[in-house]
């Protein structure tokens, strides 16, 4: 008689193209889902933060503590004293009332209470998935490693206002932008992993050699949107919007005349406003009619349906930030269009990643022996 060993049955993600996922699959798609959601929007609260002049109206970092604001007069009258003491306080709002003061911290306050919450709602969920075999054991140490990117994107947050307690009345557009940078870091990889929790297996979508192409031309365009993004925030950090508000020309020319003010000549690429305006101007145009191009190259007759729909959904988001762009800086950035140009950006990144999702490359399948222990029996 001969008995095999019986295989265990381990939950992980679905194998075949295009199989309809799990329910426990859908669950954590959902909740990563809600995670990136949750990037989006706190970047635009930050982005109201940053325009309604908020972020530098708590003084002090309390990760654990944050979310107990003040409750009794002399609690706001501490915090407020301690506000007197920063750089904004003595050099832009000397002067200021315990009522106006109220106004930007409520902003502040909200803005760290909703990082924290955001951690929360990816821990707690995170340990049930995880306790329930929800998670296979290939993809919990990236969920481990998004988790400690944000952990790490708190810390960044302070030391981007901790720029601002010093000898400045604002933080420094170097830590703005680094602060952005990966909270879209976080945001993107986070959709690509509810995507691939859905779809595990890449679907051919295009004719192979087309898809090559337009999968390189979806880094490219990745690289130069995030390339934008980056110089967009050192224009936010500093107040660059506020200068050259006429769309096309800056100052009756093509570029600005103060362009190369600074010395050495290349800090006027991250320092010089009107030049860090003409430069975010450039990479937005150039990234613009780049990602138009593949939008358009996704229209082709030969490509699936629901890469199709991701080609006209790009078109529409790409067409939408370049006139919020242009409408946030002839208007001298209203909070309001501020806000939005920034939440369009990250939609925009979001569809661009899962163009990219849908571009990936298709595996030749590889079949490999499995070792089957037997007993023999005497």
């Amino acid at each position: 008689m001969t008995t095999t060993q019986p295989l265990k049955a381990v939950p992980d993600l679905t194998l075949l193209p295009n199989a309809r996922p799990a329910a426990g699959q859908r669950a954590v798609a959902i909740w990563l889902l809600s995670i990136a959601a949750l990037c989006l929007a706190i970047a635009v609260v930050g982005a109201v933060t940053r325009l309604t002049e908020s972020g530098l109206s708590m003084v002090e970092w309390k990760p654990l503590l944050q979310d107990v604001p003040p409750v009794s007069e002399a609690e706001w009258q501490k915090v407020f004293d301690l506000y007197k003491q920063s750089p904004q306080y003595k050099l832009v709002n000397a002067g200021m009332t315990l009522g106006a003061y109220k106004d930007i911290f409520w902003w502040e306050w909200a803005h760290r209470l909703f990082a924290q919450s955001i951690g929360i709602v990816f821990l707690v969920p995170f340990l049930w998935f995880f306790a329930r075999g929800r998670i296979s054991r290939r993809l919990a140490p990236y969920l481990a490693g998004l988790f400690a990117l944000g952990a790490l994107q708190g810390l960044m947050g302070w030391l981007m206002v901790a720029s601002g307690l010093v000898d400045r009345p604002s933080v420094s557009h170097y830590r703005l932008a680094a602060h952005l940078s990966l909270d879209v870091t976080i945001y993107a990889l986070t959709l690509w992993t509810a995507f691939y929790v859905l779809r595990p297996r890449p679907v051919p979508m295009a004719p192979e050699a087309m898809g090559q192409s337009l999968h390189r031309q979806a880094i490219a365009g990745l690289a130069l949107l995030g390339t934008t993004m980056v110089w967009g925030a050192f224009t936010a950090g500093l107040r660059a919007g506020l200068v050259y508000n006429t769309f096309p020309l800056m100052g009756g020319g093509v570029a600005p005349p103060d362009f190369f003010a600074l010395a050495p000549w290349w800090a006027n690429f991250t320092e010089n406003h009107g030049a860090v305006q003409f430069v975010h101007r450039a990479l937005a145009i150039t990234t613009g009619l780049f990602l138009i191009g593949l939008a358009l190259g996704l229209r082709h007759k030969s490509i699936g349906q629901e890469l199709r729909r991701a080609g006209t959904a790009l078109f529409v988001v790409v067409l939408l930030q370049i006139g919020l762009g242009i409408a946030t800086l002839v208007n001298m950035v209203p909070v309001w269009l501020g806000a939005l140009h920034q939440a369009n950006a990250i939609l925009l990144m979001g569809v661009l990643v899962r163009v990219l999702f849908l571009l990936r490359p298709a595996l030749q399948p590889h079949f490999r022996p499995r070792l089957v222990v037997t007993q023999n029996a005497a």
